[in-house]
């Protein structure tokens, strides 16, 4: 398994076999074969958030077999199978076309070692065929090299090269005949271009002749092989559901082919394990309309042995409400894949999970260990503590982990040595040095966010609900945006797997750091930082009913604390310690505390004194002499409610290694409140015991016996 893909071995292990060598029949890198688990494999589709690692799979999926069985692997995002190619006539093109011809051309190169070239007969002429018209006089270039391209996709054509770009260029000028141009297909012209392909049989075995007699079983064909390549090409300029008929007739035909290929007998003594065909982001561009020509044919009982592997943003998708359900680690030894009578239900939904902290410290290692280790160069040492603080900062994101190894790997001996330094610091993007270094943080949002939100949802990473996010955007995004593009921005992050969480509208934490970090950096003096969560604070301020109690409180507490203000949090932790439940009390902390910390702040929000961490100080209590309790208050219940805050808010903090020292004050100070409160003793005595040991592993910190209620962790 390739470096960076630890937490995968459920789909590559070879011994016991994994899932991949399970259908594919081969382990992963060797010309060993392995069982098959299915018949007919069904269509795999390997599904998660952005940074999960589904095209890093894919792509090791690709080198693992590539040159033991033929492979293919396309990107659905990518230009070329979304965009119409220059001087092609619209009527004459569609993603799925181009899919299914880069497709094929994959799977002949490389040849697999011991076996031949694999031909596509049927799926050329059928290609062919759907481009025959449209083109002028102009576009004689464009034509002939299209049509060189598509001859070939069949092996005699290869081998002579010289009358294929002859052949090409005949094509070309029948394609080009009659000059139909934007008109509606012209019989006579689609006719013309099939006399070339059946009058120039120049070829050894005559294989296109016969993939174009294969489409005399096309609806409305009535056995002539030219009529049904007519009608294929009249359904797939007629656009809608009779191109998706024409373009599933060409699947078809890319599957028959290789069928063909595998059954003949010379073949199979000389081929093992299946074809692999992977579609990475499959939601997007020619992704739906392959995978769902796939998942009809083979519930109409075409069946094939095609390997399929698909990423897929988010966790579910209008053509997959039957699809088998797993997580990747339940797959490990068996798919639990059963079919049943729909189309859906032929695909393996495979949710791909985060990195544990072992693993994620295992990818870090792997980047940072350099190709010239093996040489006896020093490698690059990671301070032990940091790796589990990524973690908890990355949540276990595969990506988030890699780059901020990266990050490790080229800050780490100019001293960067905490998460958040590390976020800041730059970066060289591998194999580009050309580009100047760009911070950490901004890397990963241009991979972690859709295109053009980043500004929007920097914003709304402020907010809680959509109440709060539609108050916000009113305030801060203008009319443009409002309480539409809050809603149409939810739906999207929740298609792509992030879902709100409760309490925040961004709901992943890792996204939601980055974000407010990047809202926090936007300008030198933080003004945009103030004024959004101001506006937060105006909101909750104008909301009915009492402003104190806890479920109220906390959010604008939490906002206070994120301009730099703990004066008012310490009074309401104080006021409310033994009038509240203790579980509310300390969910309440936590909330608050959850509230970013990048430095010290004045009361306008703006930088004040050294950099630093300044809450350690407090935390440990070489500020308690400079505090002045206020009159009337017990001053040992207030200074010892000010440490705790600072320590939960400081050793919570994904930006910073949790630290020992105020860990250890931590648990001294909430073991001093279980003595002021007899009656909520319980819970707080616990939490003295729990919470240092959660915060120094890197894990969230959970109130005790208050998993089953509202909140209860951080």
């Amino acid at each position: 398994m390739g470096r960076g893909l630890h937490g995968r071995g459920a789909l590559f292990e070879a011994q016991p076999p994994g899932l991949a060598s399970r259908l594919i029949g081969l382990r992963p890198y060797e010309l060993l074969t392995s069982p098959y688990e299915h018949p007919e494999p069904p269509f795999v589709v390997l599904a998660g958030a952005r940074g999960l690692g589904k095209s890093m799979a894919l792509a090791e999926l690709r080198s693992a077999y590539r040159g033991h069985t033929p492979v293919a692997l396309i990107d659905c995002e990518a230009d070329r199978l979304t965009r119409l190619p220059d001087g092609r006539p619209a009527a004459t093109w569609s993603p799925v076309w181009q899919a299914l011809a880069s497709v094929a051309e994959q799977l002949r190169e490389p040849v697999v070692h011991g076996a031949g070239n694999i031909d596509f007969p049927r799926l050329e002429a059928g290609l062919l065929a759907v481009c025959a018209t449209g083109w002028g006089a102009q576009d004689e270039d464009s034509a002939r090299e299209e049509a060189r391209r598509i001859l070939l996709l069949s092996d005699p054509a290869r081998r002579w090269a010289v009358i294929a770009q002859g052949w090409a260029g005949k094509v070309a000028s029948r394609l080009i005949a009659n000059l139909s141009g934007t008109g509606p297909v012209g019989q006579a012209v689609i006719e013309a271009t099939l006399d070339t392909l059946f009058e120039l049989v120049w070829t050894p075995n005559g294989l296109l002749k016969a993939g174009a007699d294969w489409y005399r079983a096309y609806p409305g064909a009535s056995g002539d092989a030219k009529r049904g390549l007519i009608e294929i090409a009249r359904d797939f300029r007629a656009d809608g559901t009779s191109r998706a008929d024409a373009e599933r007739w060409l699947l078809r035909a890319l599957l028959a082919d290789l069928g063909d290929t595998y059954r003949r007998r010379w073949e199979r003594m000389r081929r093992v394990g299946r074809p692999v065909v992977l579609v990475d982001n499959v939601q997007s561009g020619p992704g739906p309309g392959l995978m769902k020509a796939v998942l009809k044919e083979r519930a109409d009982g075409v069946g094939d042995q095609v390997v399929f592997f698909a990423g897929l943003r988010g966790h579910r998708h209008p053509e997959l409400p039957d699809a088998v359900r797993h997580p990747l680690p339940e797959v490990a030894r068996a798919s639990g894949w059963v079919p049943g009578a729909s189309p859906s239900s032929r695909a393996l939904l495979v949710t791909l999970p985060a990195l544990t902290p072992e693993e994620a410290r295992r990818v870090i290692a792997d980047v940072c260990a350099t190709a010239t280790d093996t040489d006896g160069a020093t490698r690059v040492e990671v301070p032990p503590q940091l790796p589990y603080a990524i973690h908890r900062l990355t949540a276990g994101s595969p990506l988030g982990a890699a780059m901020l190894g990266q990050a490790v790997r080229q800050n780490r001996p100019v001293g960067a040595v905490s998460p958040g330094e590390l976020l800041t610091a730059g970066i060289e993007r591998e194999g580009d040095a050309e580009h100047d270094r760009r911070p950490v943080y901004r890397e990963l949002l241009d991979r972690l966010v859709p295109p053009g939100l980043a500004e929007e949802l920097a914003v709304l990473a402020t907010a809680h609900d959509g109440d709060s996010a539609r108050a916000l955007a009113e305030a801060r995004l203008g009319d443009s945006f409002g309480a539409a593009g809050v809603n149409r921005l939810r739906t999207q992050l929740a298609a792509e797997g992030l879902p709100p969480a409760e309490g925040y509208f961004v709901g992943d934490p890792f996204l939601r750091t980055l974000l407010l970090l990047r809202l926090h950096l936007d300008d030198a003096d933080h003004g945009r930082w103030r004024a959004v969560h101001r506006s937060l604070l105006s909101h909750y301020d104008g909301l009915p009913g009492n402003p104190d109690t806890p479920a109220r409180a906390r959010y604008r507490l939490h906002h206070e604390l994120a301009l730099g203000d703990t004066a008012d949090a310490v009074a309401y932790l104080r006021n409310t310690f033994r009038t509240i439940t203790p579980y509310a009390w300390l969910e309440t902390l936590l909330f608050v505390t959850a509230a970013p910390y990048y430095h010290a702040h004045d009361p306008h929000g703006r930088d004040i004194g050294a950099p630093g961490d300044h809450r350690k100080a407090v935390a440990l209590a070489r500020t308690d002499a400079e505090e002045d309790p206020p009159p009337g208050v017990d001053p040992t219940l207030h200074l010892t409610v000010r440490r705790l805050l600072h320590a939960v808010w400081q050793v919570t903090d994904p930006l910073v290694l949790p630290d020992e020292e105020v860990a250890g004050r931590m648990h001294f100070d909430l073991e001093q409140l279980s003595n002021i409160w007899p009656a909520g003793s319980e819970p707080l005595w616990r939490a003295a015991q729990q919470w240092p040991e959660q915060a120094l592993a890197g894990r969230p910190l959970r109130v005790p016996g208050g998993e089953d209620r509202d909140g209860g962790g951080r």
